[in-house]
């Protein structure tokens, strides 16, 4: 099954006992705080649940799916999210 953003708020709202337009609300603030955080190269650590942050890519040398032509990646960072133990655990009990 597969969550998404609206079902999500949908969740936060019933969980608080808040509108589903609060809902929405309060899931926008939290990712655009996290998002804030991790493009000014900061960490975001929920305990029990993971950490949020950035990585640095290297440039390399990748193919052209179409044509099979070599071109040059450019060096960038990107998102990167480690789970944290409490999330860790939760997943192998539910298997």
């Amino acid at each position: 099954m597969t969550i998404s953003k609206q079902n999500l708020a949908d969740i936060i709202a019933k969980s608080c006992g808040a509108s589903k337009a609060q809902g929405s609300e309060a899931l926008e603030g939290v990712l655009d705080a996290i998002a804030g955080e991790v493009a000014r190269g900061g960490e975001v650590r929920l305990m029990g649940f993971g950490t949020f942050s950035r990585k640095h890519r290297a440039a390399g040398m990748g193919r052209n799916p179409h044509t099979g032509e070599p071109i040059a990646v450019a060096a960038m960072m990107k998102p990167h999210f480690a789970a944290g133990k409490g999330l860790k655990d939760r997943v192998r009990a539910a298997q």
